[in-house]
C-alpha cells in the first residue's frame, strides 16, 4: 500500500529585490543623509574657507559626519529597546524635557545666539533642546492616546489634558524665542489628534485658539511681524525684510531645470545666509536645478509613505501605540521638510526650520537618527507581529497537480482496503464522495 509523503517546511531563499523592498525605509534614510553631506560640503565651503574661526573648509562636512556618526550609534542602542519600554517611559522624558526648555532660559545655563536662547552647552557641543521635546512630545501623546483613547474621544477633559502641557512647552519655546518648534509641535500633536478621532467641534475650537495665539504672537512681537511683511514682498524691502527670501528665490530661479552644476552657485558665496542649514534646499534647487528638487521631494515622499504604511500595518497588526508613534514621526518630518521648502519657495514666512537629515545641524541630526531608529524598531516588531506562517510545502518535486492526484489514489487504495476489511460501507462511501468533490 502506497504511504503519503510527510510534509516539511522548507527555507525560501530571499532574492536582491525582495531584500532591498525590506529595506526600504533605510536605504531612504541613509541616502537623504548621505545627499545631505555632499550638498553641506557644496553650501558651505566658501563660508568656512573665509572664515578666520575655522581652520578647514570642510569644518562643517567633517561636524555633520561627525554628528551623522552620534546618531547612528544612539540610534543602534535605541534600536534594541523594546517599543513597549517607550510606552512606558513616555510621561517621565516628556516632564524631563519641559525641565529642559525651561532651564534653557536660565541665564548661566541656556546659550544665547543671535539673540535667541535656544541651546545648552554641554562643553564638546550644544543641545537644542526644541528637538528633543519634539520626539518627547510624539512619544508621550501617542501612548496618551491609547491609555485615554474613549475620553480623548467623548470627553473635553480628556482631550484638553494634553493640550495644557503642549500649550506650557509651546509658551516656553515662544519665550526663547523659537516659533518654529512650536509650530511644528502644536501641528504634529493635532495631526495625531485627528487621526484618534476626537470630535471635530473640539479640533476646531483648538485650531481656532492657537491661530489666535499665533496672530497675537506675530503682532506684538516687530522682529515676526518683520519676517511677515518681508515674505508678502520680499522685493520691496530687499536688502532688510526680504533678504532671505529674495536671495533664495534668486537661487531657485537660476537653477532652471538641470541646475548651474554641483559647486557652482553663485548664492551661496555670501549672498544666501545660512546655506548650509535653513535654505539648503535652494542651493540644492540652484546647482541640481529642478531635477534635483523632484529627487529630494520623492525621498521625503517615499518616507512619508513608508512611516504612514508603517503606522497602517502596527494599527492591523493590534499595536496602537506604535502606530501612533510612527504616525507622529511621519507627520513631523514631512511637515518640517514642508515648512523648510515653503520657506525656500517663498510660500511661507521664514521659520529657521531645518531640512530632516539633510541640513547642518547637530542636534537635529542626531534627533532624527533616534526618531528614525524608533521607526525602524516598530517596524520590525510589525514586521514580526504580521509574519505569516512558516511556509509548509510537500517534498516531492512534482508539479502541485501531480502531486494532489497521487495523494488521493493512495487515499483511495486505503478506503478499497478497508472495505475488503469489512468496515461500514456507507461511511467509506461518504469519504468517496468528498475526495471525489476535491477535498483533501
Amino acid at each position: 500500500m502506497p504511504r503519503l509523503k510527510p510534509r516539511r517546511a522548507t527555507s525560501r531563499r530571499v532574492s536582491a529585490g525582495e531584500l532591498l523592498a525590506e529595506n526600504a525605509l533605510l536605504v531612504t534614510i541613509v541616502t537623504l543623509a548621505l545627499f545631505g553631506v555632499v550638498m553641506i560640503a557644496s553650501a558651505s565651503l566658501p563660508f568656512a574657507e573665509r572664515s578666520p574661526w575655522y581652520t578647514s573648509p570642510f569644518h562643517f562636512v567633517f561636524r555633520q559626519i561627525f554628528f551623522l556618526g552620534m546618531g547612528l550609534a544612539i540610534g543602534y542602542y535605541v534600536y534594541q529597546i523594546p517599543v513597549a519600554v517607550w510606552e512606558r517611559v513616555g510621561p517621565y522624558i516628556m516632564m524631563a524635557s519641559l525641565v529642559a526648555l525651561v532651564f534653557v532660559l536660565v541665564p548661566g545655563i541656556g546659550k544665547s545666539v543671535n539673540g535667541a536662547r535656544r541651546w545648552i552647552d554641554v562643553g564638546v557641543f550644544t543641545i537644542q533642546v526644541s528637538e528633543v521635546a519634539k520626539l518627547c512630545f510624539i512619544v508621550y501623546l501617542a501612548g496618551y492616546l491609547v491609555r485615554r483613547e474613549a475620553l480623548v474621544q467623548n470627553t473635553w477633559g480628556g482631550f484638553l489634558r494634553p493640550l495644557l502641557l503642549i500649550c506650557l512647552a509651546s509658551a516656553l519655546l515662544l519665550g526663547e524665542p523659537d516659533f518654529g518648534a512650536a509650530f511644528v509641535i502644536v501641528a504634529t500633536s493635532l495631526m495625531m489628534l485627528f487621526v484618534a478621532r476626537v470630535r471635530l467641534d473640539q479640533l476646531a475650537v483648538l485650531s481656532i485658539a492657537f491661530g489666535v495665539v499665533a496672530a497675537i504672537s506675530i503682532v506684538v512681537s516687530p522682529y515676526r511681524l518683520q519676517r511677515v511683511t518681508g515674505f508678502l514682498e520680499p522685493f520691496a524691502d530687499v536688502y532688510n525684510t526680504g533678504f532671505q527670501l529674495a536671495q533664495s528665490l534668486i537661487a531657485i530661479g537660476s537653477g532652471g531645470l538641470a541646475g548651474v552644476g554641483f559647486g557652482s552657485s553663485v548664492q551661496k558665496n555670501f549672498y544666501l545666509p545660512e546655506a548650509h542649514t535653513d535654505f539648503l534646499f535652494a542651493v540644492i534647487a540652484e546647482e541640481l536645478g529642478l531635477v534635483g528638487v523632484v529627487v529630494v521631494v520623492l525621498l521625503y515622499g517615499f518616507l512619508l509613505w513608508r512611516c504612514f504604511r508603517i503606522a497602517r500595518d502596527a494599527e492591523r497588526a493590534g499595536f496602537p501605540f506604535a502606530s501612533y508613534l510612527a504616525l507622529g514621526v511621519g507627520c513631523w518630518i514631512g511637515l518640517q521638510a514642508f515648512v523648510n521648502m515653503g520657506v525656500s519657495l517663498g510660500i511661507l514666512p521664514t521659520k529657521g526650520i531645518t531640512l530632516p537629515l539633510m541640513s547642518y545641524g547637530g542636534s537635529s541630526v542626531v534627533i532624527f537618527a533616534v526618531a528614525l531608529a524608533l521607526l525602524l524598531r516598530v517596524e520590525s516588531e510589525v514586521r514580526e507581529r504580521m509574519a505569516p506562517q512558516t511556509r509548509v510545502v510537500d517534498e516531492s518535486t512534482e508539479p502541485e497537480n501531480m502531486a494532489e492526484r497521487r495523494r488521493r489514489e493512495a487515499a483511495r487504495e486505503l478506503v478499497d482496503s478497508a472495505d475488503e476489511s469489512g468496515f461500514d460501507e456507507a461511511l467509506w462511501q461518504t469519504i468517496r464522495q468528498r475526495l471525489d468533490g476535491g477535498a483533501r
